[in-house]
Formats: C-alpha cells, structure tokens, sequence
C-alpha cells in the first residue's frame, strides 16, 4: 500500500487573506514522505507537476488537520479534486476518541518524545526573509513526527498526550488505517 504523508506551510497567515478558508492562503511549500521508497521530498509552486503523479498513484494520504487544511489548500493547485483519495487526518481520529483537538506537538513529545522545530506563523517569517531551506526543514520535520505518529498508533492502538503534569494514553481505533483506498485517475495526462 502506497501510502503518503505530507505537509503544507504557507506564506502568509489566515488575517492576511481575509478569510478562514485554507484555499485562500497561498502555498509555500508542500512536503512529503513516500512509502513507496521510504524518501522525503519538498515542492513549490512551480513544481507541482513533479508532486501529482506520486499522489495520483498513492493509496492514501496522510496528515494532521489535513483534510480541513493541506487537503483544501492543495486542491487549488489541482486540475482534479484530491478529496476523491483516501485521506487520514489523525486529528480527526484524536477528536474522535477524545472529544477534543490535541496539538501534533504534544502528541509528538507524549508519545515519542519528539517535538516539532518551529511553528505556522514563524515558517512565514522564515519564508518572507528567505530562509526558504529553513522552511523546507521544518515542513519535513512535521512530515516525519506526523508518519512515526501514525506508525505509533498503528502498531499500539493508542496515542499519548500531556495531561496537567501527566501523560495521558488514549485508544485509536486503527482498524481501517491501513486498507488502500482508491488511487485517483491521472488528471494531467500520467
């Protein structure tokens, strides 16, 4: 099962655009991690095409608030409709069983002892000053925490978040994880 987890930083904040809807932010840079052969990538605007043939061929995607932001957000830039794959949001599978949204962050340092190198707002900064690989590194470090959360819960069925001064265990259900979805017919001639 070719599975791809990904990550979407933007170049400029939700205030900016005047707007809620992740469609109206504008992409910086969308970074992935294909299980097909275990590698990272990053991609621009301006190289997309290299990125829809991999997603086109994917099983399912991966994220984390995926499917109310990168999913939205990336659908502008396809000629297709990218909601039509198999998406798995984990924070919609957290929200789920506990009933409330859980940050990555936490949920990465509770369960794996990882924490994740920056933030949204500062990847702009970086952004609008030119740190563009510093941009691309923090995407990919949310790639790789967002796939060992996935993996983790995979394997334990369960997740892990601060709690007061505690951590807390809470249970996934991650029965239909791992069954493939549809890959999506190739809109741009692949």
């Amino acid at each position: 099962m070719r599975k791809i987890t990904f990550d979407i930083e933007t170049t400029n904040t939700f205030d900016e655009a005047g707007s809620s809807n992740p469609a109206d932010l504008d992409l910086a840079v969308v970074c992935i991690h294909d299980s097909l052969d275990d590698s990272f990538s990053h991609y621009f605007k301006e190289n997309l095409h290299e990125l829809w043939p991999k997603i086109e061929a994917a099983d399912m995607l991966i994220g984390f608030n995926s499917n109310h932001f990168d999913v939205p957000l990336l659908n502008k830039y396809y000629a297709g409709d990218l909601t039509k794959i198999k998406s798995l949001d984990i924070l919609e599978k957290v929200h789920a069983s506990l009933g409330r949204r859980i940050k990555l962050n936490d949920i990465a340092f509770a369960t794996l002892g990882e924490q994740k190198s920056g933030n949204g707002l500062e990847s702009i900064v970086w952004w609008r000053n030119g740190d563009i690989q510093k941009v691309v590194d923090y995407c990919i470090q949310d790639v790789n925490v967002t796939k060992k959360v996935y993996d983790y819960a995979v394997e334990h069925q369960k997740l892990k978040y601060p709690k007061g001064s505690e951590i807390a265990e809470f249970p996934v259900d991650t029965s239909d994880w791992e069954e493939k979805g549809e890959t999506l017919a190739p809109t741009l001639g692949f």
